[in-house]
């Protein structure tokens, strides 16, 4: 089973890659785009025996930070 785990920047956390991307974006001449935040996103093939709270642990003492970030964990059916 496949598992994403989707990181990103608290609200009011500075966004220096997303501020970038964004000025980016308008170089390119599309306008509107009121704002951006990057985040990341890991993929895991995981056994059925791995429990949402050992997801949950291992999200939030490795893969995130959580004095400034969040996490969100999905199960992807194949």
């Amino acid at each position: 089973m496949k598992v994403r785990v989707f990181v990103s920047l608290k609200n009011g956390v500075l966004d220096p890659q997303g501020r970038a991307i964004h000025h980016a974006i308008e170089g390119l001449g599309i306008h509107g785009i009121k704002d951006v935040r990057a985040g990341k996103m890991i993929e895991l093939e995981v056994d059925e025996s791995v429990s949402d709270a050992q997801l949950e642990e291992m999200a939030s003492k490795l893969l995130a930070n959580m004095v400034i970030e969040n996490y969100r964990i999905e199960r992807v059916q194949a």
